[in-house]
């Protein structure tokens, strides 16, 4: 466990958090907020309180389904030069990973924003950007796709909306959820307007959070002061950063980009209205409209493989450490599922961090 500041004020919240004496399981949809949980030992803290957290489909390598993968690899095999970003590159799938694709010959490179596979674009007959992420990254990509690009140069979109998503998660009920943590950083784009229905039609306590550990225990406190007085409401204790109608601008450039269209997401059927695609103005830059026949060729692929339970996990069914293969056929160095992959995945962070 990390050590962090303020260490005797988080006991003073735990102790305040443990007056309520309840019974509750809060979820949040967060890849920083697991790190944080686990890294500084929150969820221990927290075990005596009454008060389980899990973590939901909060990461966005974690959620980009095999078929896109494959989809990315095909393009590879093609001979069109791929940019990623790099978790995606050992994520498995019944054909291989990127990885793989480029040990073979493939022409796939590791970058670090869409900025630089942009200039990447110049080196490359055809280059296509796979993008990932939630509205928190998103705006990035639209903002580039305002501007005019090299003629060589598409976008595999693979950006999820998350209010959608959380939808499809009540709508399943497979999880007792008594509160949603919500992420900072999304808010930050979207505002905090979005998750109201939650709490209006399903009477479920919200808190948007800031990442830092007393940011996520003064979070877990305003929900259970939330249910003991009965209340059902989205409350934003990240307002330092977060404004109730998020960052206009961005928002503008994501409506003048992308439309909203249906898409699986891993380990869940396909959730309407949970994907950007770009619109039909921006065809020429659409590597699904300008590679359409490469792509027809794409084979039909399982998304989980071998014991992997990913999908179970980003519905919080289970918890890492319940999936059979966790640390034992599955590691971060040789993982079955992208929830080992990725350094957001509560796999990845559990493996990680439990020999500290």
């Amino acid at each position: 466990m990390f050590r962090f500041r303020d260490e005797a004020t988080a006991k003073k919240v735990i102790e305040s958090i443990s007056r309520y004496h309840l019974n509750a399981r809060f979820m949040h949809v967060c890849g920083t907020h697991q790190d944080t949980l686990v890294r500084f030992g929150l969820e221990d803290m927290l075990k005596d309180t009454g008060v389980e957290i899990r973590q939901g489909p909060g990461c966005p390598v974690c959620v980009t389904t095999t078929k896109e993968i494959v989809e990315a690899i095909v393009l590879a095999e093609s001979g069109v030069t791929i940019a990623v970003f790099g978790d995606m590159m050992t994520v498995p799938t019944p054909i291989g990973s990127l990885a793989d694709a480029k040990a073979k010959g493939a022409d796939v490179r590791v970058v670090y924003s869409v900025e630089d596979a942009i200039k990447l674009s110049s080196t490359a007959k055809e280059m296509a950007f796979m993008s990932i992420g939630f509205e928190t990254t998103s705006p990035t990509t639209a903002a580039v796709m305002l501007n005019p690009l090299p003629e060589n140069f598409s976008v595999v979109s693979c950006h999820r909306l998350l209010p959608p998503a959380l939808d499809a998660l009540f709508s399943l009920g497979e999880v007792r959820i008594d509160g949603l943590i919500q992420p900072g950083h999304v808010a930050t784009i979207i505002g905090t307007k979005p998750f109201d229905h939650f709490s209006v039609e399903r009477k479920i306590p919200q808190v948007v959070a800031g990442f830092e550990p007393l940011d996520l225990l003064v979070a877990v406190l305003m929900m259970c002061k939330q249910i003991a007085e009965g209340r059902h409401e989205v409350e934003n204790e990240y307002s330092r950063v977060v404004k109730a109608e998020g960052n206009p601008k961005a928002r503008a450039m994501l409506e003048k980009v992308f439309e909203p269209v249906d898409r699986n997401w891993r380990g869940f059927p396909v959730i309407p209205k949970s994907a950007y695609e770009l619109r039909k103005a921006f065809d020429a830059h659409n590597a699904r409209v300008k590679f359409h026949d490469v792509l027809r060729s794409a084979p039909t692929v399982k998304e989980e493989m071998g014991g992997c339970r990913c999908g179970e996990v980003l519905r919080g069914i289970i918890t890492s450490q319940q999936c059979p293969v966790f640390g034992k056929g599955c590691s971060p160095k040789r993982p079955m599922g992208p929830c080992m992959v990725s350094r957001e995945g509560s796999c990845n962070i559990a493996h990680r961090y439990s020999r500290k």
